[in-house]
Order: structure tokens, then C-alpha cells, then sequence
């Protein structure tokens, strides 16, 4: 029988995974939450990272000047230049409408249809649950990404005849995620020191202008909240973490 390991750290592989997918509402949430992890397992030998993006982030933005139906655009193409910064070259965008995401059968099929591609050996995506101590940093499309991401990791990617049309018209073949990191939980129990490519995660953070434009201090915000977790992971003073929830599923 299957079952989720969450809470034995024991069971963590801290390693740098050969192949990564990471899921994500919008564009920047990646970075935001877990592109300096990335780069540092990308520095540690990971060779295939993938970037699920579900919206385009149309509905996105600060500046009432810029035309509506632009903005979508300008996430995307936002979201591959920063990619690339983190060393990341495969980006994919699922196009569903920002801000009124649900976790349905549609989105649970395309997800299941992009990990059966990929094939990866970790997953990364938002934590479905709610986070009250920082629920004024988190979106409703955060969640309805996580549990979709989730349900198709577990168990319906894994599963031949869970959306049977991905394996007979497709020949996309079932594949087992054997871990989780969950981004923005409330329960994390790993932390990532990425001290050493904090001013690279700035910069590709800072390339989504769109959204990070009028912060008159993006670089202090992220030392402030990263250097929270690093504080709860017990590291020495002035560093900084990214924080996850590890999941392993065996």
C-alpha cells in the first residue's frame, strides 16, 4: 500500500534531483517562492527542470496605464526571460484565465499530460492548504493549482486509466512522481539556504516588471522574508531559506 510520508525528515532526499518539474499559478510566483532552490540544484547537477505555468497572469499588474490585453503577453514573455536567468529553458503555459482557476478535470488532464512528458524524478507545486499566518501573501489560484497539481501527481498520472485518451492517443505512459515539495504551506519542514544565489534570485525576480516595478525595496522584502525562514530552519544569522514541506510518496 501507498501512503504519504510527511513528517520524517529521515526520509528527505536533499539531493539535486536529474529531472524537476515545477507548478505554478502565475508568472513570478516561481520565482517569488523557489528559483533560488533551483538554481542551486540546477549548480548541483539537475539537467532537466521544467516550468509549468497555468495562467498567463493576465490578470496581473499594478499599472492602470497598460492595456488589458496585454498584460498576458508580457507575463509570458516576462516568465521565459527570467526562466532563463535560473537557467531554466523549458516553459510551458497552460493558458487557463487568471484569477478563476479551479481544480477540474480539464486542468487535473493537462497536468497529468505535461508530468507523463517530463517524467520527473520531483515535483514542486503550491501546497493546497491555506496558510493563515501569510494569507494575505497567497491566492485562491495557489490552492486550486495545488490540489489539481497534487490529484494528478497522485494518483492519476501513475495511473493508466485515469484520463485513458493521454495513454491511447497520445501513447504518453504512466509516471510515478516519488516526491513532493510543497511551496507556501503552512507546515514546512525543509529549508533551502540560498544565501548564495539570493542576488541572482533578486535579479530574475526582478525582470517580471509588471509586477515588481513599484516596490521600492524588492531586494530588503526578500531578505526580510527569507531570512524568516532561514531563523526557522536555525541557521546562523544573515542567511536566507526557502522553505518547503516535503512529501514522499511510496
Amino acid at each position: 500500500m501507498e501512503h504519504f510520508a510527511t513528517d520524517r525528515t529521515d526520509l528527505i532526499d536533499r539531493s539535486a534531483p536529474e529531472s524537476l518539474l515545477v507548478v505554478a499559478a502565475h508568472p513570478d510566483d516561481i520565482e517569488f517562492c523557489v528559483s533560488g532552490t533551483v538554481m542551486r540544484w540546477i549548480a548541483q547537477g539537475t539537467t532537466r527542470v521544467t516550468y509549468c505555468i497555468v495562467t498567463d497572469g493576465g490578470a496581473g499588474g499594478y499599472d492602470e496605464q497598460l492595456p488589458r490585453q496585454a498584460m498576458g503577453d508580457l507575463r509570458r514573455a516576462e516568465q521565459v526571460h527570467s526562466a532563463k536567468r535560473s537557467g531554466v529553458d523549458d516553459v510551458r503555459f497552460l493558458g487557463y484565465p487568471d484569477s478563476y482557476v479551479e481544480s477540474s478535470v480539464g486542468l487535473r488532464r493537462d497536468l497529468c499530460r505535461v508530468i507523463r512528458q517530463v517524467r520527473p524524478q520531483r515535483a514542486v507545486i503550491p501546497s493546497p492548504e491555506i496558510n493563515w499566518a501569510r494569507i494575505a501573501d497567497l491566492h485562491p489560484d495557489h490552492r486550486a493549482v495545488g490540489d489539481a497539481a497534487l490529484r494528478a501527481i497522485y494518483p492519476e498520472a501513475r495511473n493508466p486509466f485515469a484520463h485513458p485518451s493521454l495513454l491511447k492517443e497520445e501513447g504518453l505512459e504512466p509516471w510515478i512522481v516519488p516526491e513532493l515539495w510543497l511551496m507556501t504551506g503552512p507546515t514546512p519542514n525543509q529549508y533551502i539556504d540560498v544565501t548564495p544565489v539570493f542576488d541572482r534570485k533578486v535579479e530574475a525576480l526582478r525582470i517580471h516588471t509588471s509586477q515588481t516595478a513599484h516596490f521600492d525595496d524588492l531586494s530588503g522584502l526578500l531578505r526580510d522574508w527569507l531570512g524568516e525562514h532561514a531563523r526557522s530552519a536555525g541557521l546562523p544569522p544573515g542567511r536566507m531559506a526557502e522553505a518547503f514541506q516535503v512529501v514522499r510518496i511510496d
